[in-house]
């Protein structure tokens, strides 16, 4: 059997046994917008549960337009021109308006990158800011939420007098969903912000892809979006080849929750049992750039994949491994066992130590097989992952474990599938407990 996976800027074909037992995992294709241009422009001139835009515009000081940063794969060249054609028609032109990219704490985004994002004339014409996380002195303090979470957001977003905020709906590892809430923080909020809201704790809360009910960092994040009186959001949603399926435009909440009830519909995909080896891909480009990043195509399998089996991820790491400190928490970590202990340990907290807790709570309950044309083998080993040089190597690796029966399901998509066992979806900190899944 032939497979591909989405891989870097293309695909990984990848040949199976033929008398191998293979579930391919994917959602119901998504059908393309016909006008994608004209789909954004009529959800904003009809969104759901405001005005339209040019109206909440009309008679502002100046609006600032939040944007998702590279490692969204949002087509702004098509979702920004008709957005910012409605706010020149209500007032505000080029010089009014801020561009601010919601990094969170990830790096800021090249000009040569944003061009790509976005387009050059956009970059040409309007002021572009990439929110920095670590300059403490470019936040304000809005208090405390109800569960203590300090709130320190952006400076220039906190003033502008129209915030718009944009971005991807697609399943999410902490939020359940990507998108709405998640643009003001963790976007544009800064460290001291992420000290709880990616804390140790939180993590092994009840959350998950596709969890919202009593999802803890959900709440937590419409708790502070709700504080600074977003004015208007433009979501997307889109399919494997990054064209636009959806629009939802207008109110915060209510526009997202459409924005996640029409993605559950198009990208859930459900197994009737769980598979002994999981082939995941790590969604390729841009998810797959880094090995920070591609853990979430671990995280996508690990709803699918048996207690005890494996997990062989698929990712081009072409940018490498991540950020300093990334690193260095992998460098010094020795096992779940350590870093939990060390993560959990009174005052501690290092940027990324999150990410480092997911791979922990995905090798609970599998063993993973990285293959990457990025990673050198040797290397592979102080990313707490075993490695292959090519899929069928793992996958033959497998079988000699598991036997030539063995259940093996494929994940295409990776992360942008939100993958089941007949519709369940387990807390990253607790599916490794159930055996069911």
């Amino acid at each position: 059997m032939d497979i591909r996976l989405d891989y870097g800027r293309g695909a990984l074909d990848v040949r199976l046994p033929d008398d191998c037992a293979v579930s391919i995992v994917e959602p119901s294709k998504g059908v393309p917008l016909a006008d994608p241009s004209a789909a954004v422009a009529a959800a904003l001139a009809a969104p759901i549960g405001t005005p339209p835009l040019v109206e909440l515009a009309r008679g502002r000081r100046d609006a600032v337009v939040v944007i998702a940063d590279k490692t969204r794969p949002v087509p702004y060249g098509i979702v920004l021109p008709p957005l910012l054609a409605a706010l020149e028609r209500a007032g505000l032109p080029p010089a009014r308006v801020e561009i601010l990219v919601a990094t969170g704490l990830h790096r800021p985004n090249t000009p040569a990158e944003l061009a790509q994002m976005i387009n050059a004339d956009v970059v040409a014409r309007y002021r572009i800011r990439n929110h920095l996380a670590r300059e403490a002195d470019q936040h304000v303090h809005l208090g405390r939420t109800a569960h203590g979470t300090e709130i320190w957001l952006d400076r220039g977003f906190m003033g502008a007098d129209l915030k718009i905020v944009t971005g991807l709906i697609e399943p999410h590892l902490m939020a359940g969903f990507s998108g709405g809430r998640k643009a003001v923080a963790p976007g544009c909020a800064g460290v001291e912000t992420m000290r709880s809201l990616h804390g140790a704790a939180m993590l092994e809360a009840p959350l998950g892809p596709g969890i919202v009910e009593g999802n803890p960092f959900h709440e937590e994040l419409l708790d502070i979006a709700r504080r600074v009186g977003v004015g208007f959001l433009c979501d997307v949603t889109v399919d494997r080849n990054r064209r636009l399926t959806g629009v939802f435009a207008g109110d915060l909440e209510h526009a997202h929750a459409a924005g996640m009830r029409f993605v559950e519909q198009h990208v859930r995909a459900d197994l009737d049992r769980p598979a002994d080896v999981v082939i995941a891909s790590a969604g390729g480009a841009p998810l797959d750039d880094t090995y920070y990043q591609a853990i979430k195509g671990m995280v996508a399998a690990l709803n699918i994949v048996r207690r005890g089996g494996t997990i062989i991820l698929a990712a081009a790491i072409a940018e490498g491994i991540g950020s300093a400190e990334f690193q260095h928490l992998l460098a010094d970590t020795r096992g779940n066992d350590d870093f939990m202990a060390r993560i959990t340990s009174p005052g501690f907290f290092t940027i990324d130590q999150w990410m480092v807790q997911h791979l922990c709570q995905v090798r609970r309950k599998a063993e993973v097989i990285l293959v990457s044309g990025g990673v050198r083998p040797e290397a592979a080993a102080g990313l707490l992952v075993a490695s292959a040089p090519t899929v069928e190597e793992a996958v033959a690796r497998c079988l000699q474990r598991y036997g030539p029966r063995a259940h093996i399901a494929v994940l295409p998509q990776g992360p942008y599938v939100l993958a089941t066992v007949r519709g369940r979806k387990l807390s990253l900190g607790r599916a490794w407990l159930d055996d069911a899944a």
